[in-house]
């Protein structure tokens, strides 16, 4: 009779299996209650961002117009702020630019009262008095004298007062270009969104660049710069003002001034050829010296060269003693002489190295110095040009002005002047 087989392997209990089937539903409620949890929660969370970041989108939006609005105001004050300064340079040169022909103006005044003064000196014996013509001449030069030192000095304060426009219109116009470009970046800003094609991430977009400045900084920085152009600019109202006044009052006066003397260009001119003569002589004691330096450089090459080809020799010699045979290969007397010969002769080598550099640098500093000399023989020699053209045309106050043509040589000096024109004073 057979017998019925038993299946090999664990036999689990009835309750071992509905336990199992309870624990697989409670672990499924238990999950599906969890993911229920999970899904509320995330829906609640995209709730809360998805406003919060509307309302930030929206805040920002509305920053960045109520900025674009603050720039937009201080844009326009700027720009209305630069016409004005513009007119006001404009007004100023025009008045700067009157004032000097005023100046100019008073130039044959004054020719004309130094001019007499020098017809009166000829004058002899007894007729030379000091008469009420005289008396008025003079004191017509302290009046040219006067007036063209007030208007020389309006000049200068126009130029000043130009310059310190100029240097504010600067800082406007460059506060005002930055504001333009700032503008343009913030409507940029407004029109991105999220369908724009140029968004993307950066690198730590939230880093403070270098030179960031605050809010209130910003503020005061663009304040300061128009209340100081508007300050200049009524500096500059008030010393139109002032140089028109004047203008006014010298236009009835003499305005001119005697700038320089003949004793005191005959003595820059004697002082002119003494350096001149002077800078001569050192300029030929300095390329006798750099010929000598030269020569000198040559022969310590020649004995650099002869040391080096003495230490080949000693060299060679050592090498070749080296190749004695077997007991032969003894440090006898020679081979001391030789090696004391070879570290001489380095010694020497380097020595007269060192003495090439240092000859050759001074030879490069005579050269630097010799260009100096000649730089300034130039510049002296230019100079004395200059003071003899100022010599000559002192001549105008003799010749006149329709027959006067200069000759000059202005290194020797030598005139050619009219034989009929000298006036004895």
């Amino acid at each position: 009779m057979a017998s019925l087989s038993a299946k090999p392997g664990q036999r689990f209990t009835v309750p071992d299996w509905q336990n199992n089937s309870l624990l697989i539903s409670a672990d499924t409620e238990q999950q599906r209650y969890n993911s229920h949890h999970i899904r509320q929660e995330g829906r609640a969370l995209r709730n809360d961002t998805g406003n919060q970041a509307r309302w930030d989108e929206h805040n920002n939006r509305t920053r960045l117009n109520d900025r674009i609005t603050s720039l937009d105001r201080w844009r326009e004050a700027l720009a209305r702020c630069l016409t004005d300064i513009d007119l006001e340079i404009d007004a100023l040169t025009k008045v700067k630019e009157a004032a000097e022909n005023a100046l100019q103006a008073k130039n044959l005044c004054l020719d004309v009262a130094i001019e007499c003064l020098t017809f009166r000196e000829s004058r002899r014996d007894i007729d030379v008095v000091r008469d009420p013509v005289e008396e008025e001449l003079l004191r017509e030069v302290k009046v040219i004298e006067k007036t063209k030192k007030e208007l020389q000095q309006r000049v200068d304060e126009a130029f000043k007062q130009l310059c310190v426009l100029k240097e504010a219109r600067q800082q406007l116009s460059c506060d005002h270009r930055h504001k333009v470009e700032t503008l343009e970046l913030d409507r940029q800003c407004v029109s991105f969104n999220v369908t724009s094609g140029n968004i993307s991430f950066k690198v730590n977009p939230t880093r403070i660049p270098d030179g960031t400045t605050a809010l209130r900084e910003w503020e005061l920085n663009t304040q300061c710069n128009k209340d100081r152009a508007e300050a200049e600019m009524r500096a500059s109202v008030d010393l139109r003002g002032a140089i028109t006044l004047t203008i006014a009052q010298t236009n009835n006066e003499l305005d001119a001034q005697r700038m320089a003397t003949e004793f005191a260009l005959r003595k820059r001119i004697r002082d002119m050829e003494a350096a001149l003569s002077e800078l001569r002589w050192q300029e030929q004691n300095t390329l006798e010296e750099i010929a000598e330096m030269e020569e000198e450089i040559r022969q310590l090459e020649e004995d650099l060269q002869k040391r080096t080809l003495d230490l080949k020799v000693a060299h060679t010699r050592l090498e070749t003693r080296t190749y004695r045979p077997h007991i032969e290969l003894c440090r006898d007397q020679a081979q001391y002489g030789l090696t004391d010969e070879v570290r001489q002769l380095e010694g020497t080598i380097r020595a007269l190295q060192q003495k090439r550099t240092e000859s050759q640098d001074a030879l490069d500093a005579l050269y630097r110095q010799l260009h100096r000399i000649q730089t300034d023989i130039g510049y002296k020699t230019n100079s004395l040009q200059l003071d003899n053209k100022c010599m000559d045309t002192r001549r105008k106050l003799v010749v006149p002005v329709e027959k006067f043509d200069p000759e000059v040589d202005a290194v020797n000096r030598t005139r050619n002047l009219p034989r009929n024109s000298q006036l004895e004073l």
